[in-house]
């Protein structure tokens, strides 16, 4: 029985360690890699959306969307997919914390 309850505490602290948050610094470093078209403080690149201030659920949607393939674009689909779902949640956050244009 022990081995069985030893995977049960490993697991509820996986668990755990999984639902930390992420370092915000970190966040803003993967948040960067959206600038370069997007920018951060709401100065989109023509044809782009301003993504300061753009409300969390639907840039997740929109995110998880390219990611899937549900959702096509030049690049989007190729760079969602290089970041785990709760990744994208936390770069959607760090963008709708932002004051929007």
């Amino acid at each position: 029985m022990r081995p069985a309850i030893s995977l049960i505490v490993l697991m509820a602290a996986s668990a755990s360690a999984a639902a930390q948050p992420f370092d915000p610094l970190q966040v803003r470093g993967w948040a960067a890699a959206c600038t370069g078209c997007h920018s951060s403080q709401g100065q989109a690149e023509p044809g782009m959306p301003a993504l300061a201030g753009f409300g969390r659920a639907a840039m997740v949607a929109a995110l998880l969307d390219f990611k899937s393939g549900r959702r096509h674009a030049t690049v989007m689909h190729q760079l969602a997919r290089g970041y785990d779902d709760e990744q994208l949640e936390a770069i959607a956050g760090y963008f709708s914390r932002l004051p929007p244009p």
